[in-house]
């Protein structure tokens, strides 16, 4: 039966080929160019950039209109200053990434070059460009080396990583980069790094610098610029492998750790009897069995009640730590204590990352290691939502086609497949199937000792670091030197990997560690037949499967690539592996005898299909919740750019007051006992005021004399403390309430999406359920900022001793510390008198919680009610 999409190419015809032989028209044209540029001296050549700038601002004068003359500059300067002149299909490449697209091109085809001719376009709008790359040392060293090529041409290049910024300086050298690509990397500050034309850095940073920008108090302080191109290197990788894990910032919230060692305690002696395990699906349940085990344990009667609500929570982490996840699989332990999740797609460790939800402490009570205490989220944006800000992205990797579906739906990015700049020769053979695991390590130790002794270089991909020290144990015995690359010693990553195309060398990395460092073959290897790779075990990707593959072969040379599979490996066990066991049972396959069958390979890749369905299904569901608080995110974030970016907040002021004494008159004091109490506390006007207001039979009257009278109030205020002193001080109260509400409404919002999938159970959806439910917390943090932004405003009064006349022009020093003393006291109620946070935001402080702050609340709103009573009686 033909499918959907092949039936649909018989049609129309194979649209990729349609998108090949358009750009190849293009490339004609840039070749046609590439004599002009030749005869040009240095100079001349490096004077283009400026030419192409002015063409760009004529009238219908577009990038697509100057591509060929930019690309074609590009390449000849390239072949000057670095010795690499871009192949068509590089050209090819990087009019995919231009136009916005992700662009396919197999290991070693050059894709850190191809970018340039796309980044320095794109730079001619002045707007700026990104390239994201997966690691620090990349970042770094593709900055270094195509930073010459921009430098030649009149563009500036910077770079950032984490806790370090840089600029491509060439008259300067860096003592502390080995690496000569890195050498003129000059220190500089994070606003320089972003605003040169070009800036590498890593996906991790570039988010956190958003989150960051949008949690300071001055303009000045803001380090990004317009989110204007991206080119994501390593694609797959960022917006795929790790799209369901968000960027958060936060600070410690307090939890005592003793009930994650309780629960630890508890998990560690359940059976397999005692709950539901789903290793497809990656979840876990406590059986009927189980939940009178663990009821016994704690000596209650029903852990489901809600007094036990928090104990439910601690058991649900505390199992999952027990069953889903293991040591040096998916996490490594430190010799200080310290849990560190290992990357499952890269086996790289991920610095800095804790699994959420309790997950992460549950897991240290797990191991016996300190508890470090749990997090209140003070921002928050996922990769998904964060990269589909800029106004335009693309991609580049090794392997994007096999998730074209998911590109398409969450990012809008047709993936296009280009051709390899020379045929691929390398030889993939059939999967090696064994009955047991040892049988099928003991074959990958014998077959590396065999390509070792022709001399050949092997490279071996492990699942994890246990499977990757299994086989180099087995290489000890034989005496056989290996180098070991996982995520204990990835700081020598690209190191071990640059050597691994050597004659005679063996290499064991997890995955696909060492990934945008390309395997060149050493002396005579090509002759021997080149690189051998060997994959331990099939991952449930095809596409990391792909990626392994992908190190051999590279620029058309000869290779091989062979998997290596056992019917006790996690894919074949959860799909059927039992079945093939048994009938290799009955065949009277013994566990050193390997079997090649089609039929077993293709339970195998449809196995890998229904898992890649799965977590495709799972970030897609990610998105869709994510997607109702970034729509949150971007209506409080813009509402904090306009105030940092306005000379003048006092149309907001007079906005929220206008919307508030509409509220607050909606009805005559006669249908509302609570009128004047309610005004008061807003707006303090003198009681006999308020209750003429109240009287007035007219809605709009009413309204319109309420207002009059708020604002003449206000404007005695603004009067009394001087316009500059106001205008500060009602900056800073919106900002630190904005930011105190915003954070209530992340941890409201995420106690919501925990506990919304129980609405399923009286049939209704729950992500319906949750965007309804969602609405309702955001529009009561608006109505919230309106009164608490008012009140603060109303109430404030200056506490220094610096009085209006003796503060002019020379004293903003004196000018500021007054708006700050008095936005201190005036927001001390919201936030229950803590201080700002540290402005750089490099370090978080404990913040106080929800019942802290209603409480102090509460506590100045009774006193200011037993003042206002006194005076009453003292009339």
């Amino acid at each position: 039966m033909v499918t959907r999409d092949k039936a649909l190419t018989k049609v129309f015809g194979d649209p990729q080929k349609r998108i090949l032989k358009r750009l190849q028209k293009k490339v004609d044209e840039i070749n046609k160019l590439g004599p002009k540029y030749k005869k040009m001296s240095t100079d001349d050549l490096a004077a283009q950039t400026n030419v192409l700038r002015k063409k760009l601002k004529k009238k219908n004068v577009t990038l697509d209109t100057i591509l060929p003359d930019a690309f074609a500059v590009v390449r000849e300067m390239a072949d000057r200053v670095i010795g690499e002149r871009h192949y068509d299909v590089q050209l090819i490449g990087s009019m995919v990434l231009h136009e916005g697209n992700v662009a396919e091109l197999k290991t070693g085809e050059g894709k850190t070059l191809m970018s340039t001719l796309a980044a320095y376009l794109n730079a001619l709008e002045g707007k700026g460009v990104h390239i994201v790359t997966v690691n620090d040392y990349l970042a770094q060293r593709d900055a270094g080396w195509m930073g010459q090529i921009y430098d030649a041409l009149g563009m500036t290049t910077g770079v950032i990583i984490n806790d370090a910024s840089f600029l491509y300086d060439r008259e300067y050298d860096n003592e502390n980069h080995t690496d000569p690509r890195m050498k003129k990397l000059r220190p500089c500050t994070r606003k320089e790094a972003y605003e040169a034309d070009i800036t590498y850095g890593t996906n991790n940073e570039f988010g956190f610098d958003y989150l960051r920008d949008n949690m300071v108090n001055e303009i000045g302080l803001v380090r990004q610029r317009e989110l204007n191109f991206a080119i994501v290197d390593e694609v797959d990788s960022i917006l795929i492998d790790e799209a369901r894990t968000p960027l958060i910032i936060s600070a410690p919230a307090a939890e005592n750790p003793d009930s994650y060692y309780q629960f630890a305690k508890i998990a560690s002696q359940l059976t397999p009897d005692d709950y539901t395990l789903e290793e497809k699906h990656k979840q876990v349940a406590l059986s009927d069995q189980g939940v009178e085990k663990v009821q016994k344990m704690l000596g209650i009667k029903n852990l489901y009640t809600p007094e036990y609500v928090r104990s439910v929570y601690h058991m649900d982490q505390a199992l999952r730590a027990q069953t889903l996840f293991h040591r040096d699989k998916d996490y490594v332990v430190t010799n200080d204590g310290e849990v560190i999740i290992v990357d499952e797609h890269t086996g790289r460790l991920k610095q800095g990352n804790r699994y959420n939800e309790g997950l992460h402490q549950a897991i240290e009570a797990k191991e016996g290691v300190p508890v470090l205490q749990e997090s209140m989220t003070l921002a928050t944006i996922s990769f998904q939502n964060y990269f589909r800000l800029y106004k335009k992205l693309s991609g580049m990797t090794g392997t994007a086609f096999t998730e074209a579906e998911e590109f398409q739906q969450i990012y809008s990015l047709d993936v296009v497949v280009v051709p390899p700049n020379k045929p691929i020769t390398r030889k993939d053979h059939e999967d090696l199937i064994y009955k047991t695991e040892k049988g099928k390590l003991k074959a990958v130790a014998q077959a590396i000792k065999e390509y070792h002794a022709e001399g050949r270089p092997v490279l071996v991909g492990s699942g994890s670091i246990a499977k990757n020290e299994m086989i180099a144990d087995y290489l000890d015995k034989e005496g056989i030197k290996y180098e070991i690359l996982n995520a204990k010693n990835n700081e020598r990553e690209a190191e071990i990997i640059a050597r691994a195309g050597e004659k005679g060398a063996i290499t064991l990395a997890t995955n696909i560690a060492g990934r945008g460092t390309d395997i060149k073959l050493g002396k005579g290897v090509k002759e021997l037949g080149g690189l051998v790779v060997i994959g331990s075990e099939r991952h449930e990707s095809r596409r990391i499967d792909n990626q392994l593959r992908g190190r051999g072969g590279r620029q058309g040379d000869p290779g091989d690539t062979q998997f290596y599979v056992s019917t006790e490996d996690d894919l074949m066990r959860i799909f059927q592996g039992e079945r093939i066991a048994a009938l290799m049972e009955r065949l009277g396959v013994d566990e050193e005898t390997a079997i090649q069958n089609k039929a077993v390979s293709k339970t195998l890749e449809a196995a890998q299909k229904r898992v890649e369905g799965y977590n495709f299904d799972t970030r897609k569901n990610v998105v869709q919740y994510d997607n109702v608080i970034n729509r949150h995110r971007k209506v409080v974030y813009t509402m904090r750019r306009k105030i940092l970016e306005g000379d003048n907040i006092k149309p907001e002021i007079q906005r929220l007051l206008g919307v508030k004494v509409a509220e607050l008159t909606d009805v005559p004091a006669k249908n509302n006992p609570k009128f004047a109490e309610e005004f008061e506390e807003i707006i303090p006007l003198d009681s006999e005021e308020i209750k003429k207001i109240g009287a007035i039979k007219k809605d709009r009257v009413r309204r319109e004399t309420a207002l009059e009278a708020a604002q003449k109030l206000y404007a005695e205020k603004e009067s009394e403390m001087g316009e500059d002193l106001i205008r500060r001080i009602e900056r800073e109260v919106y900002l630190q309430v904005l930011d105190t509400l915003w954070m209530q409404h992340l941890e409201n919002m995420q106690h919501l999406r925990e506990g919304i999938h129980w609405r399923s159970v009286g049939q209704r959806d729950p992500l319906v359920e949750y965007r309804s439910e969602s609405q309702k917390l955001f529009d009561s943090l608006q109505a919230t900022l309106r009164d608490e932004v008012l009140r603060a405003i109303y109430h404030v009064r200056p506490t220094d001793a610096i009085s209006r006349e003796s503060v002019d022009d020379d004293h903003e020093t004196e000018l500021t510390k007054l708006a700050e003393t008095s936005v201190e006291h005036g927001v001390n109620e919201i936030t229950g008198g803590e201080e700002n946070r540290d402005r750089d935001f490099t370090k978080v402080k404990t913040t106080k919680t929800n019942a802290d702050i209603n409480h102090k609340r509460n506590v100045a709103r009774k006193k200011k009610k037993a003042q206002r009573q006194n005076r009453k009686k003292r009339r």
